[in-house]
């Protein structure tokens, strides 16, 4: 039976999943929403959908999940229209910049049982994945040290750093899930240091565009992210976890793994220049996932409660910064 989808949202991101939904078999777009009309008929258009006004498409029995890739400060709202005709959600993080309404939402929808996912895709990136098992397999023992490095190769548009919430809440959230996921529990104290060097426009802005964060567990395990809006040799996306027996890491990738050994040099390819490549498996998979729990398969990795917990951690770094204080997050019930 194939699974009837409604897509939020026919920008960047959006493409991204409808591409990816044209690629499964067993689910297909029937509705695609947008304000700017051209931009959903031509995704429509591209993928045999229909533009559709919401209520239309919430309206129709055929649709069983509505996947939201619109802007944050749309989210909430649709997550709970979405949930009140009764459809299975799939949400792009944040939830929302405002943890409070972030929080309010979650709750409500998981209070009524409806099926959500939250687009944390870096869980289901075949590498990280990889480290992850291994990790809980004992492979290096006990953890100690977990080590991640996430740097952009240059900023995104000002407009878009406008409305992004800053570089904790739009970046760097991504890191505070893969820290709580490699750590294996919550961070219970934090601080941050951070700093405005690649676009004195971004400062302007109130935001940052380089960042240190360091995080300790309860029984003393400890994280460092790193965060950058500008690596100059591509997208580079590292992750170490050091432990008692031993250390596993995974490198960036690149288009290949092609070396050229030459008198005096080796050359090999720069890490892949963007994350849409980089994260082009991860993006697959978590749709799969999410597919397959819509036919009672496993449920998706990560929860709303993960999202929540990201969020807090993202909202305790900003604090910290402005501060320049240890911040203990509260994570709440």
């Amino acid at each position: 039976m194939t699974t009837g989808i409604c897509l939020i949202g026919a920008g960047r991101i959006g493409t991204i999943h409808a591409d990816n939904i044209a690629d499964e078999p067993s689910a297909r777009i029937l509705y695609v929403v947008d304000a700017d009309e051209a931009a959903a008929t031509s995704l429509a258009k591209r993928c045999g959908a229909k533009v559709s006004r919401l209520e239309q498409a919430l309206g129709d029995p055929a649709v069983d999940a509505v996947l939201i890739a619109s802007s944050t400060d749309t989210h909430v709202e649709l997550m709970r229209a979405a949930s009140d005709a009764g459809k299975a959600v799939f949400c792009e993080k944040p939830v929302d910049l405002d943890l409070v309404r972030a929080q309010d939402c979650i709750r409500d929808l998981e209070g009524r049982g409806t099926l959500l996912a939250l687009g944390f895709n870096r869980r289901y990136d075949p590498d990280f994945r990889e480290l992850w098992q291994r990790v809980q397999a004992g492979a290096i023992g006990d953890i100690e040290l977990v080590i991640i490095t996430s740097r952009d190769p240059a900023p995104p548009p000002l407009d878009y750093l406008r409305r992004s919430g800053g570089l904790f809440m739009d970046m760097m959230i991504h890191d505070f899930d893969m820290a709580r996921w490699l750590l294996g529990e919550d961070p219970l104290s934090l601080f941050a240091s951070a700093s405005c060097l690649v676009d004195p426009e971004i400062a302007s802005l109130g935001d940052v565009d380089t960042a240190l964060v360091s995080l300790k567990t309860a029984s003393g395990k400890l994280c460092q992210i790193s965060n950058s809006r500008r690596a100059v040799y591509g997208y580079d996306q590292r992750i170490e976890v050091h432990g008692s027996k031993g250390m596993l890491r995974a490198e960036n990738r690149s288009a290949s793994q092609i070396q050229c050994f030459r008198a005096g040099a080796v050359e090999s390819d720069p890490p892949m220049d963007f994350f849409l490549e980089r994260y082009a498996a991860a993006y697959r998979l978590e749709l799969r996932a999410f597919l397959a729990a819509l036919k009672g398969g496993e449920a998706p990795l990560v929860t709303g409660s993960d999202a929540l917990k990201a969020q807090v951690l993202a909202d305790a770094a900003s604090r910290s910064y402005r501060e320049n204080t240890l911040v203990y997050p509260k994570y709440g019930n």
